[in-house]
């Protein structure tokens, strides 16, 4: 196979940002399709996914990202498993195969088999090899190499199908958000994106939240009030109506704005229409606790500066990572360039 320069990867990849931010009739009828193929993922959602995609592809950051790219003289065919939680969320790893010059035979996910093959399609419209280069695949066969992502319990399995050959295997991460008690309630707003946004079906949502002792729990609740369309999509209702009914029946503490369910638990994983809360006296002794725990998260997010070994993200921007925010903190374009 020929070896293509990376200039033109990324005049391609450039053109692919561009595309995104055009809301033509061509995008706004692959949404409809995908929302018609799965009910979580709403033409709302999918249209989020597609601006965080778009905001990854700016020129600037493509710039500074291709940069760093030292296109392989040796092709390899990885193998990619990818998820399906929310829309495209696996599109970040067929973008660094293709940079860095490999072939991906990919598994799709089946709640994800439109957008994906889409957005790739049209990068392939703006360089022809492209297309060359992915193979959709029912089954994993002749790779190289292996990316999965999965649940914690799905990880055994890729472990033990693909641990003899150079891999990345992801399990399930969370994220949290630490409040100082003193946000705005813009502040809070915008951390209401982290937790609806997707229906918080995504490892960037924030699943749980690090009080200041004595919160009063009213204050958190009245700038979320605007997310209450949540319950329009009827299966995050009866996720939340279920774990309301459960909380109920065993006489279980929690908070119910009618919406989602505040619940104190020292767990970072909630149910899907609740977020768990813990309380904290001291927030050294929550970074030292958190800084133990790092490979079980995937985003922190806080408004003030902490002494934590990862970078702490500002509220409401957990879904809209940069070229470089790699999951698991695991550089893929360096595993890449490793083959």
């Amino acid at each position: 196979m020929s070896i293509i320069k990376k200039e033109k990867f990324l005049s391609a990849y450039i053109q692919l940002g561009k595309y995104l931010n055009t809301d033509s009739e061509e995008l706004q009828d692959i949404v409809a399709k995908a929302a018609r193929n799965n009910a979580w993922f709403q033409e709302s959602e999918i249209k989020k996914a597609i601006t965080a995609l778009a905001f990854m592809l700016n020129e600037d950051d493509l710039n500074i990202w291709f940069d760093q790219i030292n296109l392989t003289d040796n092709p390899k065919k990885v193998g990619l498993i990818l998820a399906g939680n929310i829309p495209m969320v696996g599109i970040h790893d067929i973008l660094c195969v293709i940079a860095s010059g490999h072939s991906a035979l990919v598994k799709l996910s089946s709640s994800d088999t439109i957008l994906i093959p889409f957005i790739v399609s049209k990068l392939s419209q703006f360089e022809s090899s492209i297309s060359h280069r992915i193979e959709y695949v029912d089954r994993i066969q002749g790779y190289e190499a292996i990316i999965a992502t999965g649940s914690n319990n799905s990880a055994r399995y890729f472990d033990f199908y693909f641990g003899k050959v150079p891999n990345i295997i992801r399990k399930n991460r969370n994220s949290v958000a630490i409040l100082n008690g003193n946000e705005s309630d813009e502040q809070i707003h915008n951390l209401g994106r982290d937790i609806f946004d997707y229906f918080g079906l995504g490892c960037r949502n924030v699943s749980k939240i690090y009080l200041p002792k004595n919160y009063p729990i009213e204050k958190f609740y009245i700038p979320l009030s605007p997310y209450k369309v949540v319950l329009d999509n009827f299966k995050y209702q009866n996720n939340y109506d279920y774990n309301k009914s459960i909380y109920l029946v065993n006489l279980e503490q929690h908070y119910d704005n009618g919406f989602i369910l505040l619940k104190e638990s020292a767990s970072f994983s909630s149910p899907l229409g609740v977020l768990y809360f813990e309380y904290y006296d001291n927030l050294s002794e929550l970074t030292d606790h958190l800084n133990q725990h790092l490979h079980e998260l995937q985003c922190v997010l806080c408004e003030d500066p902490i002494q934590l070994n990862k970078t702490c993200l500002k509220f409401g921007n957990s879904q809209h990572p940069r070229l470089w925010d790699y999951a698991d903190d695991i550089n893929t374009l360096k595993f890449l360039e490793n083959l």
